[in-house]
């Protein structure tokens, strides 16, 4: 189920997210401005990056973490998986086509919503061992890169509430297949900083102490950097651009120190079966991490076009998210699937 969710999501990012992004960019540059090129299809390429890519290389994680235990349990995934990608790929058609819109966003929001939902029921059931004292372990204080990871998945809830609703009242009211400017910018602010910036720190906090041989995250600087992060998204979604940038600005920062990512190792990095400069491209990541934020304030101040805010979600979305997948995937994909044993 894994491999279908990566290659799910391979193919996401293949023909919708980048061909379709690699379109808009050169309508964009032939006609010099977006102006003549309709919302809907960056919306759509957003959103094959995003949820068919990201969501579900994350969806397929988390799922894979989850223990199997009888053969009913075993069809949330399988039926989660089949509502993710039919939501996205009715997406794609409504955004880009324009066919029968009115039906197809508020169906394809409906079927992601369910496989969220499908995720949770499933999460549920997932139990902490009990300790060897016999007290059940879920009682001791979470991990940090749990609470991370938990409130990105609370994330992904409130954004695939917020995209139903939206597109159900968008097929009533609306006039074209995308969402007005100023309602675009609060569900951005939800889908990057709310749900994949946190999900993100969260399998950082757990997984690059060993890659790169730094010491274990800071708890408390790296929930000073959530409770800055969150800060930053209610200002977003009450339309409050500027406080919200400069506070996601400052989570970017403090997330650097939190993860010691600027630290030097007190080991070897793990860059067995491939390429040494694997640590450098985390870096890199969380390089363009603070670039992306530091735009958003320069687009909340003198943006009148809209140029800005796209160099920064493209940072946001490109920069950081997309080389954290090319760098972490192939250290522990294969890992994941049975082909190779991390050393």
């Amino acid at each position: 189920m894994l491999r279908t969710w990566i290659m799910s999501g391979l193919f996401f990012t293949a023909l919708p997210g980048t061909l379709l992004g690699f379109s808009n960019l050169l309508a964009i540059s032939t006609h010099h401005g977006p102006s003549t090129l309709p919302p809907a299809w960056m919306e759509g390429h957003g959103h094959a990056q995003v949820f068919g890519w990201i969501g579900s290389f994350i969806l397929g994680i988390g799922f894979y973490s989850q223990p199997s235990r009888r053969q009913a349990t075993n069809m949330i995934p399988i039926s989660s998986l089949l509502l993710w990608s039919s939501g996205v790929a009715l997406r794609w058609i409504g955004n880009i086509y324009g066919w029968h819109w009115r039906i197809l966003l508020p169906a394809s929001a409906g079927f992601e919503l369910i496989a969220v939902i499908l995720f949770l029921k499933a999460a549920s059931h997932h139990k902490l061992p009990e300790t060897t004292s016999g007290h059940a372990a879920e009682k001791a204080p979470m991990e940090n890169w749990m609470v991370s990871v938990l409130l990105g998945t609370a994330g992904l809830t409130v954004v695939a509430c917020f995209n139903f609703v939206e597109c159900l009242r968008l097929a009533i009211q609306g006039s074209s297949p995308s969402f007005p400017h100023t309602l675009d910018q609060k569900y951005l602010v939800i889908l990057g900083w709310g749900f994949m910036v946190p999900i993100v720190w969260g399998f950082s906090a757990r997984w690059l102490s060993s890659l790169l041989a730094i010491p274990k995250a800071n708890g408390r600087t790296l929930r000073l950097a959530l409770g800055l992060d969150l800060l930053g998204v209610v200002c977003g979604i009450l339309g409050w651009a500027l406080s919200g940038a400069v506070l996601l600005t400052l989570s970017a920062i403090v997330i650097i120190p939190a993860i010691h990512l600027i630290q030097k190792p007190s080991g070897k990095a793990k860059v067995q079966g491939i390429h040494p400069s694997f640590p450098s491209f985390i870096r890199i990541a969380y390089a363009w991490l603070t670039i992306a934020a530091g735009m958003s304030i320069w687009a909340a101040c003198a943006d009148k076009h809209g140029g800005i805010w796209g160099a920064s979600r493209h940072a946001l979305t490109v920069g950081f998210a997309a080389t954290m997948v090319f760098a972490i995937g192939p250290r522990i994909l294969p890992h994941f699937g049975g082909i190779q044993d991390l050393q």
